[in-house]
């Protein structure tokens, strides 16, 4: 049965590209023609501070933008494993970037996903991007994002003052998306 909706959690520092990538998931949605809910969450420090964002991708109308069980978490720091990761529902996934964190972690009925994010990126030339290379992760478990249409879109995506990231943010959702074994 194909679902009805995934609800995402996307967390990290601010200035790692939290709420672009919550916005990149949003977007590719919306373009696919499915409902989406998009809400930053940040703290007044931004860079450095926490952040996180929710998303929610469906087939039908919105209920409410609010998320307490998520379908999946990606998270690019420790600090946000350890806030977010247990909330995931049961079948959910968490990818996390295994760069910023010695941990493992292990949780029932969640399958955890580690991805090097930080060497990704730099692998691709630029360590801005780990962002990107986190969602062509995610993309190997979503069930409402392709990624095939995160490719086709994220040109669109990309504001203009960061269009010199343009080569490398594209090549950083498809290093992450080949780097995971689903």
């Amino acid at each position: 049965m194909y679902p009805i909706s995934e609800e995402i959690i996307t967390a990290g520092f601010g200035g790692q590209g939290i709420l672009f990538l919550g916005k990149v998931l949003a977007e590719a949605g919306m373009r696919a023609g499915k409902h989406v809910s998009w809400i930053p969450c940040y703290g007044p420090e931004m860079r450095g501070g926490t952040a996180n964002c929710t998303v929610i991708i469906a087939q039908e109308p919105i209920g409410s933008p609010i998320v307490n069980a998520p379908d999946a978490v990606i998270a690019l720091n420790k600090p946000s494993i350890e806030r977010f990761a247990k909330t995931i529902r049961q079948g959910g996934v968490l990818v996390y970037n295994s760069s910023m964190t010695d941990q493992k972690p292990a949780f029932e009925g969640v399958t955890c996903v580690p991805v090097p994010a930080n060497r990704l990126a730099d692998e691709v030339g630029s360590g801005r991007v780990i962002n990107l290379v986190m969602v062509g992760a995610f993309a190997k478990f979503s069930k409402m994002v392709k990624f095939e249409d995160l490719v086709k879109w994220l040109p669109v995506f990309i504001p203009a003052k960061k269009r010199e990231l343009a080569e490398a943010n594209l090549n950083a959702l498809k290093k992450g998306y080949e780097f995971v074994q689903a």
